[in-house]
């Protein structure tokens, strides 16, 4: 997700370009140890222009439960989460990637098939790859089998560098992931 976000985010909003930073956590038990602390530290000095936009992945489970944790979470540390509805005043924006971060990269099948040969540019009308975040097994595996099938990584997928090589590549606006398209949305309303 980090390297993603780095390469995604200057597109999304260009107008952040150097002025945003990454934090990683190592896996979602990672973050949701050290969250609490992290974002008590924020509260005692954000300024009142700048927002903390938490992403993770689903994983698997609902994604109402997990947002509502994590809003949790930031209301206890003592900040504002974005409301559902409305133009209140927030400083914390929470997106989920339904299912995990390769339905994104799923999502841009041009970037996907620019970036490694042999993928096939009529991948998304599929019917398994039409609704990306409804892909079922796992996105990881899809896309591993994907890339498999294109020739590529035959000894396992390397997320890391497929998230970056793809991320490169992406547009934004052209991406079919709905859980994409409401993380781009967010970071644009901010």
């Amino acid at each position: 997700m980090e390297h993603a976000l780095r390469a995604l985010v200057p597109k999304i909003r260009p107008d952040l370009d150097d002025r945003f930073q990454v934090h990683a956590f190592d896996g979602v038990g990672d973050m949701l140890q050290k969250l609490p602390a992290r974002l008590r530290g924020y509260a005692g000095w954000l300024p009142a222009d700048w927002r903390i936009v938490i992403v993770r992945d689903e994983d698997r489970r609902k994604c109402e439960p997990l947002k509502a944790e994590i809003e949790n979470i930031a209301r206890r540390a003592g900040l504002v989460p974005k409301p559902r509805s409305g133009k209140a005043a927030f400083q914390v924006l929470t997106r989920i990637a339904v299912e995990e971060l390769e339905a994104w990269l799923l999502g841009d099948v041009s970037a996907l098939a620019s970036t490694y040969v042999g993928v096939p540019a009529s991948l998304g009308s599929q019917k398994s790859f039409r609704n990306v975040d409804a892909i079922r097994g796992g996105t990881w595996e899809a896309l591993e089998r994907v890339l498999q099938q294109a020739g590529h990584f035959l000894g396992g997928l390397p997320k890391v560098q497929v998230a970056r090589e793809v991320a490169a590549t992406m547009d934004p606006d052209r991406n079919t992931s709905k859980s994409f398209q409401v993380f781009r949305d967010g970071l644009r309303a901010l």
